[in-house]
């Protein structure tokens, strides 16, 4: 398998970032600012979405369901609602 040069740094919502500059993997909160990062590093191949999801613990369709509240209401759209927050805390 052929593994492909990675940028050093990719544009993000705020500037340029590096790997680096991304969360630390045991980060258990996400503001809007970090999903927005992690989003912008995935697309400019600073590491890949499954790369993204082991690396965070994330699944696959918490990617898309943050992707589409991009799409449909930029940064602002991945603020966690109270709602969602304690809907979380009950699936524990």
């Amino acid at each position: 398998m052929l593994e492909y040069e990675r940028p050093a740094s990719v544009m993000g919502p705020l500037g340029r970032i590096t790997i680096d500059d991304l969360p630390s993997s045991s980060t258990a909160h996400w503001v809007g600012r970090r999903k927005a990062e992690l989003l912008a590093a995935i697309d400019g191949g600073l590491l890949s979405e499954r790369e993204a999801c082991e690396r965070y613990r994330l699944s696959a369709e918490e990617l898309a369901a943050w992707r589409r509240s991009v799409d449909r209401a930029g940064i602002p759209g991945l603020r966690v609602t109270r709602i969602q927050e304690y809907r979380n805390r009950l699936v524990k």
